[in-house]
């Protein structure tokens, strides 16, 4: 599959830069009404990298990894930032398959770069920041729930990639725990961005 057309967004943060590939996950979201279980149905379009992303996390639709990577490595060499490992952020759910580790492999399988999950672990359940509303600032509810392996990150340039890009609280809060642990740089790679909710 091939690279689709993209919308990249720089990502403000305690990383030395980032960026989304396209900031705009979905485009529009239309209420239709209630199902016969009184389920809410929404008529919802999305960019073509939003739509890949939604089916890969949502669908679990694998067919979409190598678009969704495709388009991220096009950006990415554009952008040039030293790598010297990708590192996926951890996953906020459980999954038998998990969407932005498969993303994170296949942009280092196309930038030929080490991909490593061991340099960052959550060793403290929180719950998901878009089920939470009634809280200031989100990163208040991570502090503490991530540990790195100085010995994987010290001296390292690391590519940081998220598969959708919420509130930026985890993303922030893993980028300087690597940091803390002595990276040398941290730069951050999502591949689309929510709307915010207002």
């Amino acid at each position: 599959m091939a690279a689709v057309e993209s919308d990249p967004m720089k990502l403000p943060g305690p990383w030395e830069d980032g960026y989304v590939v396209e900031r705009q996950h979905t485009l529009s979201s239309d209420f239709l009404g209630h199902d016969s279980l009184s389920n809410p149905q929404f008529d919802t379009k999305r960019s073509e990298l939003g739509e890949f992303v939604f089916r890969l996390k949502n669908r679990n639709d694998k067919s979409t990894v190598d678009s969704i990577a495709d388009t991220a490595v096009e950006f990415v060499t554009g952008w040039a930032p030293p790598i010297d490992m990708i590192v996926p952020i951890p996953p906020s759910r459980k999954r038998p398959y998990q969407p932005v580790i498969e993303i994170a492999k296949a942009i280092g399988v196309r930038l030929q770069k080490l991909v490593s999950e061991s340099p960052i672990k959550k060793i403290k359940e929180t719950p998901e920041l878009k089920d939470v509303f009634d809280y200031g600032p989100p990163t208040k509810l991570l502090e503490g729930a991530f540990e790195a392996d100085g010995t994987v990150v010290a001296g390292k340039d690391i590519l940081l990639v998220d598969d959708l890009y919420r509130s930026g609280a985890t993303a922030m809060i893993v980028a300087k725990t690597l940091l803390n642990a002595g990276a040398k740089s941290v730069r951050m790679l999502a591949m689309t961005k929510t709307r915010t909710r207002t």
